[in-house]
């Protein structure tokens, strides 16, 4: 493989463009016109726009994509996540043109892609599944006898979704057929398939995947954990590498379930099952992402792999280098996305000008950005804007390498779920790892970034006062009337 076309805009696209470079593989980039300046697209060895802003128009014309990869002379197709990265019909297209997808085949994309299709296929090996329909909904009539065997609470989910699109939860009878109804909509709107089944409820679950990594010579491995349950609208926002609460054995068993899904749909690449857990540590399948996840790096740190090499290699016909024995954890990592939206208000899309942009930096820190200083958060895509991923030898050191990354993370001109993510990692159930999906119902108001804002204030006061002094200092030593000036620590007593 000597030449990739990267089918994604953003942090991953630059993210995957590294590695590549790394491996001595040119790459191209596709952009649309809204992201002509973005550094991605400046690192790309070649790149070519695709078309206007809206996806619909330029991320997601798989044709057009196809013909720059051959027009360029490449070799294979790297997706990323999102737009065209689950698209079976898409990967048929690729390997049809006689390119690589790299990625799983479009026949694992096909099955994985419908949740029905997957809880079928994972049930063959003995996989613990949510007691539920294993077949689309026909009539409101066959949900109420659903009902009648799993009991209220349910979720209602859309067969081809996600994101947390076509899902709807029901307390009680008198709201079961309008959320059906609903969900059905959702789902036909975002997927172009109103198929939806019922799913029992789990009322205070841990959202916990399993990462797993297979060739196409029959070897398939897990890479151990990530705890994904702290979400705001079913997308999550801080995710760890390992679980808190997982023992060995569980671990073990959990991954061994994911290796056997992989397998039920002869799974190759990167892929990621996900399964809830409940509060006696007991867990059920939920679905498979066929693709690299966005928390991929908290994998990649405790395990000291880059799996987006591992993609490729994988894709260019090679085998794992390691087996699963070989596999080990070595310390903990948290990733916090940094997205630009009002944590104070209901975590809405924020849009605008990156006016200041420093990252954080030092020993154990990571970040995974595709911004840089005074461009626009451009409102047609995703809102995230970087990722910030802290590893430590312990889960307390990670956590509190976190927050001081956070504490350096400077962002004016938008706001951003920094403040949120500082906030999140200092409460006791986060520390105490003892938190569900429900955290940020349970803990969080607007309320609870007061404080951290009035923190943001009081440090910006202080190095403004710091600036004022260094500017006034050498002239008014020019009219020979300089006066020693106050210490920091006089300064700091007096701003406070």
């Amino acid at each position: 493989m000597k030449k990739i076309v990267v089918a994604n805009r953003g942090e991953i696209a630059l993210r995957v463009m590294r590695s590549a470079r790394e491996m001595g593989i040119a790459t191209v980039a596709v952009y649309s016109e809204a992201d002509r300046t973005m550094p991605f697209v400046q690192y790309a060895d070649e790149a070519v726009c695709i078309g206007p802003a809206p996806s619909s128009q330029s991320y997601l014309l798989g044709n057009k994509i196809i013909e720059v990869a051959r027009e360029k002379g490449a070799d294979a197709i790297h997706p990323g996540y999102g737009f065209l990265s689950e698209n079976a019909g898409f990967a048929k297209a690729v390997t049809d043109a006689g390119l690589i997808f790299i990625g799983p085949s479009a026949a694992s994309i096909e099955v994985m892609g419908s949740k029905l299709a997957a809880k079928q296929a994972a049930q063959q090996f003995g996989v613990p599944m949510v007691p539920g329909t294993e077949t689309p909904l026909r009539s409101i009539e066959e949900a109420r006898e659903v009902v009648k065997k799993t009991g209220f609470p349910i979720l209602i989910k859309a067969s081809a979704g996600g994101g947390g699109k076509g899902m709807r939860v029901v307390q009680q009878e008198n709201e079961l057929e309008e959320q059906i109804r609903l969900a059905k909509s959702e789902a036909l709107s975002a997927f172009g398939d109103d198929a939806v089944f019922i799913e029992k409820y789990v009322t205070a679950p841990r959202h916990i995947e399993i990462q797993v990594l297979g060739d196409q010579h029959g070897n398939c491995v897990y890479l151990f954990e990530r705890e994904c349950s702290i979400q705001r609208r079913h997308q999550k926002l801080i995710e760890e590498a390992p679980s808190s609460v997982l023992t060995p054995a569980i671990r073990a068993a959990m991954g061994e379930c994911a290796v056997s899904v992989a397998r039920a749909c002869n799974y190759y690449g990167a892929g990621t099952v996900e399964f809830l857990v409940d509060d006696s540590l007991n867990f059920y399948f939920l679905e498979m992402n066929t693709r690299l996840q966005v928390e991929h790096p908290v994998t990649e740190m405790i395990t000291g792999l880059d799996l987006v090499k591992e993609q490729i290699r994988i894709a260019d016909g090679g085998r794992l280098p390691f087996t699963q024995e070989e596999l080990k954890i070595n310390g903990h990592a948290i990733e916090l996305r940094i997205c630009a939206e009002d944590p104070a208000n209901n975590f809405l899309p924020d849009t605008g000008r990156l006016e200041t942009y420093i990252r954080p930096q030092g020993y154990g820190v990571r970040v995974d950005d595709g911004y840089e200083e005074g461009m626009d958060i451009p409102i047609f895509y995703d809102p995230m804007i970087s990722k910030l991923i802290a590893w430590g030898a312990t889960r307390e050191e990670a956590r509190e390498r976190l927050i001081r990354a956070i504490d350096e993370y400077r962002v004016t001109g938008i706001r951003t779920t920094l403040p949120f993510g500082k906030w999140a990692l200092q409460q006791a159930p986060f520390i105490e790892g003892k938190f569900d999906t429900n955290f940020i119902a349970k803990y969080f108001t607007p309320q609870s970034l007061e404080n951290t804002d009035e923190e943001t204030a009081r440090a910006a006061a202080i190095l403004a006062a710091q600036l004022w002094q260094t500017a006034v200092k050498p002239a008014t030593a020019l009219n020979g009337t300089a006066e020693t000036p106050a210490s920091k620590w006089k300064l700091r007593r007096t701003l406070r």
